[in-house]
C-alpha cells in the first residue's frame, strides 16, 4: 500500500510462494531502492522481489530453504557490504544462510542446526566483534539459540539458553544501557516474556520473566515514554490485547499495561506514523482481518 501522509489508500498485490509467513525489507542490489524478501512456508523457499523505486516490484525470484521456513531476517554476514538472508526452518531444526551477491541474487543456502522447531530469527552483534550474530526461538524445547558469526558468512555452533514455555518471538535491544545487546522473548504457553541480558561476549544471563497477557505471540521494542530507555510491546493473541512494559534502563521492567486490539492479534511493529516524534504501535489482527 502506498502511503499518503497518514493514509494508505492503494493496495498492490504481488505473487509469492505458498503460505508467505514473514517479510523483511532492505536494498539487496545497491540501487538505493528497497526490496522485499518473503519466507514462503509451504513452498520451502524464500522469494526476493526487487523494488523499482516507484512503489512497484519485479516478480519474485525464489531460493530453496529447508522445510517450513517460518521467519526471515537480513544482515551482512560476510563483510562484503552485500546483504545476506537468514531463515528459520521450523520442521528441519535449522537456519538457512543465503549470501547475497549484491546484484539482488543469492547463493544456495548453507544450513546450521538449531533447537527444536525454530520459529523467529533476529540478528545483532552479541559479542562486540563487529560481526553479525543470530538469535532464534525454539518452540519445542523452550530455548533460544545464539549462533555467533565469524564474519566470513559462517557461524559457530549454537549455544542454547532457557526461556519460558513455547517461545515464539524475539527482539533485541540494549535494555540496561551497557552498550551490549539483550533479548526479549515471548513465551506463548506460560503467558510471560523472558528478558535475557547480554554480557557482551556472546553469552547471556539467565532469563528474568515478566507477566504478559494470554498467549503472547509477537514482540517489538522502542522508547514509548521518551525517557531514553527501551520499552517492550507484546501482542497477546488470546485476549485481544497488547502489553506495554516500560523499561527502567537497568534491564528491568515495570508491570504490563494492556491495550485492546482487534480479534486474534498476531504481529506488531512500531514507528512514528503521525510525525509527532512519538512512537506508535501497529498490530495485525488475524481473526478480524484488520
Amino acid at each position: 500500500m502506498l502511503g499518503y501522509d497518514e493514509f494508505f489508500p492503494i493496495q498492490m498485490t504481488y505473487r509469492t510462494g505458498l503460505a508467505p509467513y514473514s517479510v523483511a525489507i532492505d536494498d539487496f542490489n545497491h540501487d538505493t531502492r528497497l526490496d522485499i524478501v518473503v519466507a514462503n512456508r509451504d513452498s520451502n523457499t524464500v522469494g526476493v522481489l526487487l523494488g523499482y523505486g516507484n512503489g512497484s516490484f519485479a516478480n519474485q525470484t525464489t531460493y530453496s530453504t529447508d522445510s517450513w521456513p517460518f521467519s526471515v531476517a537480513v544482515g551482512d554476514f560476510n563483510n562484503d557490504i552485500n546483504l545476506d538472508i537468514v531463515v528459520a526452518n521450523q520442521h528441519d531444526n535449522t537456519v538457512s544462510i543465503l549470501l547475497g551477491y549484491g546484484n539482488g541474487s543469492f547463493a544456495n543456502q548453507t544450513t546450521y542446526s538449531t533447537g527444536s522447531e525454530p520459529l523467529t530469527v533476529a540478528v545483532g552483534d552479541f559479542n562486540n566483534d563487529t560481526q553479525v550474530d543470530i538469535v532464534i526461538t525454539n518452540l519445542d524445547d523452550d530455548t533460544v539459540s545464539v549462533l555467533l558469526g565469524y564474519g566470513n558468512g559462517s557461524f559457530a555452533d549454537e549455544t542454547a539458553y532457557s526461556t519460558g514455555s513455547s517461545p515464539i518471538a524475539v527482539a533485541v535491544g540494549d535494555f540496561n544501557n551497557d552498550t551490549q545487546l539483550d533479548s526479549a522473548v515471548t513465551n506463548f504457553d506460560d503467558n510471560t516474556i523472558s528478558v535475557l541480558i547480554g554480557y557482551g561476549n556472546g553469552s547471556f544471563a539467565n532469563q528474568t520473566k515478566y507477566s504478559a497477557g494470554s498467549s503472547p505471540i509477537a514482540v517489538a521494542v522502542g522508547d514509548f515514554n521518551n525517557d531514553n530507555q527501551l520499552d517492550i510491546v507484546v501482542v497477546n493473541q488470546n485476549d485481544n490485547t497488547v502489553s506495554v512494559l516500560l523499561g527502567y534502563g537497568n534491564g528491568s521492567f515495570a508491570n504490563q499495561t494492556t491495550f485492546s486490539t482487534g480479534s486474534l492479534p498476531a504481529s506488531v511493529a512500531v514507528g512514528d506514523f503521525n510525525n509527532d516524534t512519538q512512537l506508535d504501535i501497529v498490530v495485525a489482527n488475524f481473526g478480524g482481518n484488520t
